[in-house]
């Protein structure tokens, strides 16, 4: 015997993730928006949130790291900006 009471609730459906509101898009139409909506939100349709390495971005990666600061304000700064850092 379990101590678990089995009630019979049905699970209840998830609500849609995408609604259209007017009109009758096909289903081309559909999977367009949901490419577009997808790498708008950074993530891919395979990895919804499931956390895995290849989600996460590192300092390694960054693009900023490679870019060089900007210029110094001031009296001197055109010329500190040609000198190597």
């Amino acid at each position: 015997m379990s101590t678990e009471e089995t009630t019979g609730d049905v699970a209840q459906p998830e609500p849609p993730v995408i609604r259209i509101e007017r009109g009758n898009p096909t289903p081309e139409q559909l999977a367009a928006l949901t490419v577009v909506l997808t790498a708008a939100s950074g993530g891919s349709a395979g990895s919804a949130g499931d956390g895995s390495a290849g989600s996460r971005r590192t300092l390694w990666t960054a693009r900023s790291r490679f870019a060089r600061p900007r210029p110094a304000v001031g009296p001197g700064g055109w010329r500190a900006s040609a000198l190597p850092r």
